[in-house]
């Protein structure tokens, strides 16, 4: 059906696009791929937008936000003579007209090479660190520079800041190398660091100017294209014949060297997904939505700063052979600014896979059941209560190999590890989909097949086209007890899909964050070559990945930009700032369609309301879910203030008070919880046994485990669905 769609659709669009084909100049490539992809959206999108005024206005601000994001470059003398097209690039992209892309590209171009010259002359003598300076690092808070004085001022400010942070951080390793006796003591003064740290900032920003001198026309064109393309929606992309070449190599499963999947975030390079079994993940530091702000090799203080790197420039940098290090300068979501160090490594493809234990708890019924985290585990007397043979499913991603008739896909590898708990007679199913970004649709149907007869899972809506229902037709079941579903805000796609189906039927608790990630739409691929006749002089043209469908639950409501809601919400340290869909400019909003028909008998939650209401009230006595409730209040805090002083005895105290407050969280949270049980079933022991890495890993994985709040609040969810749903 979907591909009778896409085919008509295409069809028209060719046949359009190709009776234009007359108005274009074959010699201007530019021009041929903005009309395309106008003409593009128009024909798939999923909810196509008006081209006005109003659209006009959006894709100014959009594109000099992602032009000259930082406002390093650009004074408000330059916005001014952009800002005259504010209202006209509606009519521009129409027809075809490049006119204000020309003048911003000259204008940042000439606005580079200006303040090229001041570092140079700014790093050339000592900073004044008694002075009362502050610099606001986030440049939504910041103005325009009104001229060239004030920027270089601006200019000014970064460069201290650069230096103030080099300067502090080998005060700290002097410090250190003082007390260690081990190590030869090559103690410096102030102003020799101080030197030797402007120095430093020199070479990288010469660095940094020589990568903006090689910056192409062609590069900033793809900035201004998908300006116009995200306006649709985040997910809407152009994609030149080389980037689209580096995103097959990401999907298909190459990873970087440190075992992470990268985004370009703005000006910036971003953490989308950490791989299982990787070297980011076992290090545990490195985590999704962090930015990668600069990149060092072993034994080397020499940062390159990736500020505005192409993504496939970045790659190289942080790519590299197995055994080597990468040191990794982050920007937290909260602000923090942390210095990471990885040693690369080959991504172990099996940590990405479905794998089972089983868990348990011990407390005592009298006693409060959450007593301090560094309190003893409860001792066994005749109030102690003890649930265990629990089985716990982690499921990374919803994997499948679409080559291969007979190739792996998780809807297997669950069907197995639910019939190995089966067969140990466990007393419940606690479903771990945190981080799950999603997947094959085909295995999430199929899973969600395994906890009802049959049913609906999911409508997918193509446009205006009426919905078309995904529904699970095989009668047996693989599991018919007490289910939890283990969410957070990085739950995206397929794991939405399954969660919503759970919670629709009552057929299991969802239990984690506020809510998930809320991406609820499909994109496809158009290759933009074979959408209108061109010469070959001017191709290739690239491809453009558009949204073309939504999801929506079977109770009508879309899984778009809401996510699904927790029944049992855990405290999460980014509960109180934006994460997901939510965080995005121009989301597709949410909405409903009409409600299916469903129902299943299998195993229903008729006291879901008690269940919750006994979760809450241990969650707001649990002492561990008041820390980590503080920690995301400070991590908010820490997220809105980023005026950060660059007066030497003012940062000090700064810093100094981040860390203590960072190590006093860390200190609470990262422990193993008294009274609770994790083990490996008999059945998988051969294959964990079979060499050292594999023993390390599961030791790991076990280990991290048994410090997991949100394991063992899941845990007593099952043992309330067990009590209350007899």
């Amino acid at each position: 059906m979907i591909k009778g769609i896409i085919i008509g659709i295409l069809g028209i669009a060719s046949f359009l696009l190709s009776n234009n084909y007359n108005k274009f100049n074959n010699t201007e490539k530019e021009q041929a791929i903005i009309y395309t992809v106008q003409a593009m959206v128009d024909y798939v999108h999923f909810s196509p937008k008006k081209i006005d005024d109003d659209f006009s206005k959006q894709f100014y601000a959009d594109y000099i936000k992602n032009l000259d994001g930082m406002k390093r470059f650009l004074t408000q003398e330059d916005i001014d003579k952009l800002k005259q097209y504010e209202t006209n690039l509606d009519d521009e992209i129409l027809h075809q007209n490049l006119e204000f892309f020309d003048l911003s590209n000259t204008l940042i171009n000439n606005a580079i090479d200006k303040t090229e010259s001041f570092y140079e002359e700014l790093l050339d003598k000592p900073f004044d660190f008694s002075a009362d300076d502050k610099i606001e690092l986030d440049p939504e808070k910041r103005t325009w520079a009104k001229d060239d004085v004030e920027l270089k001022e601006q200019w000014r400010k970064f460069f201290k800041y650069d230096v103030l942070v080099r300067v502090t951080n080998k005060l700290e390793e002097q410090k250190k190398q003082a007390k260690d006796s081990t190590k030869t003591k090559e103690i410096k003064t102030f102003a020799e660091l101080e030197k030797d740290s402007r120095e430093k900032v020199k070479e990288r920003y010469k660095d940094v100017f020589k990568r903006f001198g090689k910056i192409e026309r062609a590069d900033r064109f793809e900035v201004y294209v998908n300006s116009f393309a995200n306006l649709f929606d985040p997910h809407t992309e152009y994609f030149s014949p080389k980037d689209k070449e580096d995103f097959d190599i990401r999907m298909g499963g190459k990873l970087e060297g440190i075992g992470a999947r990268l985004q370009t975030d703005g000006d910036f390079t971003k953490i989308i997904n950490i791989i299982p079994g990787g070297p980011a993940w076992k290090g545990k530091e490195l985590e999704e939505n962090d930015l990668i702000l600069k990149v060092a090799q072993e034994n080397s203080d020499e940062y390159v700063d990736l500020t505005g790197m192409r993504i496939d420039k970045v790659v190289t940098y942080i790519r590299g052979k197995k055994g080597t290090k990468v040191k990794l300068e982050v920007k937290k979501p909260d602000g923090t600014i942390k210095v990471i160090e990885i040693t690369r490594d080959e991504v172990i493809i099996e940590e990405g896979k479905a794998k089972s234990a089983l868990v348990g708890y011990k407390f005592d019924d009298k006693a409060s059941e959450t007593a301090s985290l560094n309190s003893n585990p409860p001792v066994s007397t005749d109030s102690t209560t003890v649930i265990d043979n629990i089985g716990f499913i982690r499921l990374p991603s919803f994997y499948s190999d679409f080559k291969s008739r007979n190739g792996e896909n998780c809807s297997k590898d669950i069907k197995k590890e639910l019939s190995k708990l089966k067969d140990k007679h466990v007393k419940g199913v606690i479903l771990d989909l945190r981080s799950n970004g999603g997947g094959s649709l085909r295995d999430v149907i199929t899973m969600g097949g395994f906890f009802i007869k049959e049913g609906p899972i999911v409508q997918v809506k193509p446009g205006k086209e009426d919905p078309y229902v995904h529904s699970d037709n095989d009668r047996s079941v693989e599991y018919d007890g007490p289910l939890v579903i283990l969410v957070n805000e990085m739950s995206a796609s397929a794991s939405e899909i399954l969660a919503a189906a759970m919670q629709d039927y009552k057929r299991a608790v969802i239990v984690g964050s506020k809510a998930t990630f809320g991406k609820g739409t499909v994109q496809r691929f158009f290759d933009l070559d074979n959408i209108r006749r061109i010469s070959d002089d001017i191709k290739p043209l690239g491809n453009l990945k558009v949204t073309t469908q939504k999801f929506y639950r079977i109770n009508g409501g879309s899984t778009q930009l809401k996510g699904v809601e927790s029944d049992i919400v855990l405290p999460d340290r980014y509960q109180y700032m934006d994460v997901g869909e939510r965080d995005y400019d121009h989301a597709l909003p949410w909405d409903k369609i009409p409600s299916l028909d469903y129902s299943q008998n299998v195993f229903r939650l008729d006291h879901l309301d008690e269940i919750v209401k006994r979760s809450q009230e241990r969650i707001e006595k649990d002492s561990a879910f008041i820390y980590i409730n503080e920690n995301a209040r400070k991590i908010k805090e820490y997220s809105d203030k980023t005026l950060v002083p660059i007066n030497i005895d003012k940062y000090n105290q700064w810093k100094e008070k981040r860390k203590k407050e960072d190590e006093h969280f860390k200190g609470k949270l990262n422990t193993v919880i008294p009274g609770i049980s994790v083990k490996n079933l008999e059945v998988d022991l051969p294959h964990i046994q079979m060499d050292s890495s594999r023993i390390g890993r599961n030791e790991n994985w076990l280990k991290n485990i048994k410090k997991d709040q949100n394991v063992k609040e899941a845990i007593l969810v099952i043992k309330d669905i067990i009590d209350l749903e007899k």
